[in-house]
């Protein structure tokens, strides 16, 4: 067991950004940060041959959502990382020149202020890549379990049968083991539930609404999770996961908020480390070629795993961690080999194993100047209109993530005792359109869950 001064840990992962586009844009302000050369702009070019420099010009909202599915990353980094631009015009013919700007658009320096106070007052991790060439869910399951057993693919449609049984042994299993205390907090609908141990009665018991994670954050250190993971809203209004096209003022201003939780509380603030990353790239530029890496297990049915994803924006935050930028190569499985180091757990598969330990950006004595509070943007109010007009939900149409997540919902609706006229009544309101299928996906859960909870 490590002997370190990190009692709980906090992992809060955001959406579909890379560190170019988050990050890039801070070199003047942190010494050694590999991000966008400003004085010599990389340049792409789209399928037609129209170049697309980098910029410091993006975008908090979007009209597109830049693909990240296996073949689609594969392209983007085949030739030194030079497909983004042109994978994306292909799929998205009709787009427009701004809109294939903004795959290679970086956020300048203050224009994401929660986000980039952070990096500029704590640990920015150069080389922090996502676990796989892929999307969401299988860099989710790797962060929770170091395997996603075999499968890439994203469920494909509100009831695709697509959903695979996700029955490895997690971070949590092996939490439960030692008795160590954990909790999953979530803003609308947890992806983690995905996960098949997660259903058993005495895990669901560990999820909660965020208000109750502000309430634990306030209250007393002893009795703060040692361990614990914030999922963020994916569905409007409110949605704060940074997904495209969502408006990025509201992950902003989650940021803040737990960060500001967390630092209101001296005793458990000055036992803590959070952890802000994105679980991928979402289809924005990054100039660094990720690295090899090792297989976890024996699943290769979609993917042989021998690479890992592209890189992703993540700091290490605490009064343990030095300002400045730290150079290991890390990925997701690195936070989980640091807790299985720290709290002696059992083995989570190779990938785990072989992953570098975030033990070695922690140092001994506690700094005395970390911000007492972060800014809290405004959302943006074009934004707001745009997606969530009298509170309601509608945007359009589902992402792959949050049709993935309904398509989760059905299966859990299966395993809860619903009255039939009920079931009906939902059946109805998903016919209606985005906001009838998205509060039906919220109870779905909130039932499953209250039920599950109830035999504890």
């Amino acid at each position: 067991m490590l002997n370190d001064p990190i009692k709980h840990i906090i992992v809060l992962a955001l959406e579909n950004r890379s560190f170019d586009h988050v990050l890039g844009g801070l070199g003047a302000a942190i010494t050694g940060l590999d991000g966008v050369d400003g004085s010599n702009p990389r340049s792409l070019k789209d399928h037609q041959g129209n170049a697309y420099a980098q910029q410091p010009s993006a975008s908090y909202a979007l009209n597109y959502d830049p693909k990240h599915e296996l073949e689609h990353v594969l392209h983007q980094l085949e030739n030194n990382n030079a497909g983004f631009v042109e994978d994306f015009s292909r799929a998205y013919p009709l787009s427009q020149p701004a809109d294939r700007q903004e795959i290679m658009n970086y956020f300048a320096d203050g224009k994401l202020p929660a986000i980039h106070t952070l990096a500029k007052s704590f640990g920015v991790c150069n080389r922090w890549f996502s676990s796989v060439p892929g999307p969401t869910w299988t860099n989710r399951f790797f962060l929770h379990s170091g395997t996603s057993i075999g499968r890439v693919a994203m469920p494909e449609g509100l009831l695709d049968a697509n959903l695979h049984w996700y029955d490895q042994t997690t971070l949590y299993d092996r939490l439960n083991e030692r008795n160590v205390s954990w909790r999953i907090y979530y803003g609308d609908i947890p992806q983690s539930l995905m996960l098949v141990h997660q259903m058993e009665p005495e895990n669901v018991r560990n999820y909660c609404k965020m208000r109750q994670f502000y309430m634990d954050a306030a209250g007393d250190e002893t009795k703060f999770p040692s361990y614990c993971f914030i999922e963020p809203a994916y569905y409007q209004p409110g949605a704060n996961d940074d997904h495209p096209p969502h408006d990025m003022a509201e992950g902003e201003k989650l940021v803040a908020e737990v960060y500001n939780a967390l630092r209101s509380n001296g005793e458990l603030w000055n036992s803590c480390l959070l952890i802000v990353l994105c679980d991928e790239h979402g289809g924005f530029y990054d100039h660094v070629t990720p690295p090899a890496a090792v297989p976890p297990d024996h699943y290769v049915q979609e993917y042989s795993f021998t690479q890992l994803g592209v890189r992703v924006p993540a700091i290490l935050i605490s009064p343990f961690v030095a300002k400045g930028v730290i150079n290991t190569q890390f990925d997701h499985t690195s936070i989980l080999r640091y807790a299985s180091d720290k709290w002696n757990l059992g083995p989570l598969g190779a990938r785990v194993e072989n992953a570098a330990s975030i033990v070695s950006a922690l140092v001994k004595n506690a700094r005395m100047d970390t911000p007492q509070t972060l800014p809290m943007p405004a959302p943006d109010a074009a934004v707001t209109n745009q997606y969530g007009q009298l509170g309601g939900r509608t945007q359009g149409s589902l992402n792959e993530h949050q049709s993935a997540l309904v398509g989760m919902t059905q299966l859990l609706e299966s395993m809860t005792d619903v009255a039939e006229n009920t079931l009906m009544g939902r059946i109805k309101r998903m016919i209606t359109g985005f906001d009838g299928v998205t509060d039906v996906a919220i109870e779905r859960v909130e039932d499953f869950l209250d039920q599950r909870k109830s035999k504890t």
